[in-house]
């Protein structure tokens, strides 16, 4: 129940007497009377004690200025709201404190704080991020798109590959030269090398790789220089070049002088030979005639001693892999001098074969596995290969064969050679061959079609190649008959290369070297 202090008249705004009456008690034991409107105002106990008869005579404007306190059943949540930027509240439907955040409606939460997100925020978020991530990926795929189909456009080009490897082995060269220089051999500027051939005034020859002119050092002695054109394997040559015969020193192995790197002008100078090739002598048709075989058999045993310290002589095994009449320079006593190693391979001891790109070579003379690979490897028995066409060259067992009219159908060139030997009848593959001379034609091509056999595992070493050039013909073996089909794939073993252990008996017969 409540207890009636006191009644006010206050004039409306419409002129209308209106009377309040202030009645103090607890919420819902005031009974209202008729025709009021009952009004509830929270106020402070305290203020209470005064407004009674027997209080302190507080007015109620004191009471209702002083206000009222209110206590929190959920401290936590405040705390929290208050913590993250939020004010703490009530919500009088759903009776609980909540949390009224900036911009966003009443977190009923309290406890989460102002970290709410409504959902139509969040989606507003995700939908962002989501078109953002993707442009990004269509960005990437459209350079990425651009970058393959201009490098793909430019692979496809013919000169694609030959430009950058040309870039790539010219980059090897200048390091070579740059880091090495201090050790090399003397790098020539092209000023020096034009004043050395006088202006390139005399030609010596032309070839795949350059042009040869003649020239003179300053100390007088004549060289030949080689200027390397503009062509694919231009560095890569110059470095086989140098990195061979510009770091050894043998009899038959041609000596390299100096060379230039002058920009694009390259060039190397090597000792002059005043007899030129052999491919010049062989080329008029006359060389027995005009040489003899004598000097042939020595000018060939001269190339196999060449060859065989290039393969066994060295820290390295060296492979020419163009051993050819154009390569075999000849010096005033006609001593042969092995030249032009652009396509050279060097590689361990250890390995029984190296790994090439592609078939390069002179056709005749390149071995069979450099492009028939059921063959075999390329390795150092492919240089034997290429020698032992050189020896039937020489003795002109190849041109015999092409103008023998006996022959009513095409022929393999070796086996025809071998049907000669075999049968033991006399070789007329060179009418002005005096009697004395057979035996060394006949040696001649024996140690060839050693050498030419198909199978790699067949031919003999060059230390092998040596002995029998230098052996009595009776003791050489007859070679097996040279095969027109390739043999199945084999692996090549292993070839020991100690003089003493390649002293074998497989191509020769019983019996000593000839003294």
């Amino acid at each position: 129940m409540g207890f009636l202090l006191k009644f006010r008249k206050i004039w409306g705004i419409s002129g209308v007497l209106r009377v309040i009456g202030f009645i103090i008690g607890m919420k819902g034991q005031v009974k209202t009377h008729s025709g009021c409107r009952y009004v509830a105002v929270p106020v402070s106990a305290d203020g209470l004690v005064g407004l009674r008869p027997n209080g302190t005579g507080s007015s109620l404007q004191d009471v209702l200025k002083y206000g009222f306190p209110l206590q929190w059943p959920d401290l936590d949540g405040c705390a929290n709201c208050q913590l993250t930027g939020g004010r703490c509240g009530y919500d009088g439907s759903s009776r609980r404190i909540v949390c009224f955040c900036k911009g966003l409606p009443p977190n009923l939460d309290a406890q989460s704080g102002c970290t709410h997100k409504p959902k139509k925020y969040k989606w507003k978020v995700i939908t962002g991020a989501a078109i953002g991530i993707v442009f990004a990926l269509l960005a990437v795929v459209l350079l990425l798109l651009f970058k393959y189909k201009k490098r793909t456009s430019a692979i496809f080009k013919p000169s694609y590959f030959g430009k950058n490897q040309m870039k790539e082995d010219e980059r090897n060269a200048k390091e070579f030269v740059k880091k090495y220089q201090s050790t090399l051999l003397t790098n020539y500027s092209y000023n020096d090398i034009k004043k050395m051939t006088n202006g390139f005034k005399e030609k010596l020859g032309e070839g795949g790789y350059g042009v040869v002119f003649k020239g003179t050092m300053s100390d007088g002695r004549l060289v030949a220089v080689k200027m390397l054109e503009n062509y694919k394997d231009k560095s890569q040559n110059f470095l086989n070049e140098v990195t061979t015969i510009g770091m050894i020193h043998h009899v038959n192995v041609i000596r390299l002088l100096g060379f230039c790197w002058d920009g694009s002008k390259q060039a190397l100078i090597y000792e002059y030979m005043h007899n030129k090739s052999l491919g010049d002598l062989m080329s008029n048709g006359e060389i027995i005639v005009s040489l003899g075989l004598t000097t042939l058999l020595e000018i060939s045993i001269g190339v196999a001693h060449g060859i065989e310290y290039l393969h066994n002589g060295c820290d390295s095994r060296i492979l020419h892999l163009d051993i050819k009449p154009q390569n075999v320079l000849l010096d005033q006593n006609f001593n042969p001098k092995i030249s032009d190693f652009g396509l050279a391979k060097v590689y361990s001891r250890n390995q029984s074969a190296v790994s090439m790109t592609g078939a390069r070579g002179t056709i005749g003379y390149i071995a069979p596995e450099i492009f028939m690979r059921n063959i075999g490897n390329p390795s150092h028995k492919s240089d034997v290969y290429s020698f032992g066409m050189l020896l039937l060259d020489m003795v002109g067992a190849n041109k015999r064969v092409e103008s023998d009219k006996s022959n009513s159908s095409e022929k393999y060139f070796p086996e025809w050679i071998y049907d000669k030997l075999n049968e033991e009848r006399e070789m007329e593959l060179n009418d002005s061959v005096l009697e004395d001379g057979l035996y060394i034609m006949r040696k001649m091509v024996m140690v060839g079609l050693w050498c030419i056999q198909m199978n790699p595992r067949d031919r003999p070493s060059m230390t092998q190649v040596v002995e029998m050039l230098c052996s009595n013909v009776e003791a050489i073996k007859m070679p097996p008959k040279p095969l027109i089909f390739s043999p199945p794939h084999v692996h090549l073993e292993l070839e020991i290369t100690s003089i003493e252990s390649e002293n074998s008996d497989l191509p020769l017969r019983s019996g000593g070297l000839e003294t």
